[in-house]
């Protein structure tokens, strides 16, 4: 029977627990994307978890073993996602969201809803279209019409898709912005944005995103930059406004982020995000 003391105990640790939790921005926990150590999964995925872990992150981004088997994920390729999600919980870690090939959730898109389902996935994000280089607007317009369709599946199974940005959306086509244009095809309900803030490289700012476009983004992935130097660096370590970025994120409908960097960048952005007072 529980004393009052293991009651106090417990209590005071839940309160530390979501004292922790709140100071992080939005009052979620901070996430990051598995991509940039992708070869250390493959070859110890469980004390490569454990290591994200203990940095502090407490959720990560996943990418679809089948669709990235080429680019790291082979060795996962085997394990069922049952399995998958008991080792991810293990090492301390969540997992709601995961990266797909347009081609993948095209051509086995109920396989892919069935291993999201049993994973715990509330969202499956659109790495890319995979446009070729001389692509015109039908073509961007006619990927979007696609995204739909897959949207519209994923719903049924309350899964939200995601479009996740590069650089190529940002450029002029025709006369048009490619990522305005995205946002005036896909459907605001079905398809939800992943915003890749490394675009302020181009001059593009996530804030100014999310302020005009309401509820329009369902997650973010966090990268700075130096304009001094012209490269990426770790988070608070270059021009992006940080508090502004997170204030309008909550108008954007923000439901997690992820830091995407090398490792070593990685541990060195989370201890500002923990800090960081929005």
């Amino acid at each position: 029977m529980p004393t009052r003391r293991n009651f106090l105990a417990t209590a005071a640790g839940t309160l530390a627990a979501a004292g922790a939790l709140s100071a992080d921005p939005l009052g979620l926990p901070i996430g990051c994307q598995t991509y940039p150590v992708r070869e250390m999964l493959g070859k110890d995925f469980e004390g490569t978890l454990k290591q994200l872990s203990g940095i502090g992150y407490r959720t990560i981004e996943m990418c679809s073993p089948p669709g990235y088997e080429r680019s790291g994920y082979g060795a996962l390729v085997s394990m069922k996602p049952a399995e998958m999600k008991a080792k991810i919980q293990a090492a301390g870690l969540a997992c709601e969201s995961c990266h797909y090939q347009f081609r993948e959730l095209k051509e086995s898109l109920p396989e892919r809803i069935a291993f999201a389902k049993e994973l715990g996935l509330k969202q499956m994000i659109i790495s890319t279209f995979s446009l070729p280089k001389d692509a015109t607007l039908a073509h961007w317009t006619k990927a979007c019409d696609e995204a739909n369709k897959i949207g519209a599946e994923t719903r049924k199974a309350g899964i939200q898709t995601g479009f996740h940005n590069h650089h190529g959306e940002f450029q002029q086509l025709e006369g048009a912005l490619i990522y305005d244009k995205m946002l005036a095809t896909l459907d605001p309900n079905l398809v939800k944005m992943q915003f890749q803030v490394s675009v302020v490289s181009l001059g593009f700012n996530a804030a100014d995103y999310f302020k005009k476009h309401p509820g329009r983004f369902v997650s973010i992935h966090l990268q700075d930059w130096s304009a001094t130097e012209k490269k990426s660096v770790a988070v608070g370590k270059g021009s992006v406004d940080w508090k502004a970025l997170f204030a309008a994120a909550r108008k954007g409908g923000v439901k997690n982020y992820f830091v995407e960097l090398d490792l070593d960048q990685m541990k060195e952005s989370y201890p500002y995000l923990h800090s960081l007072k929005v």
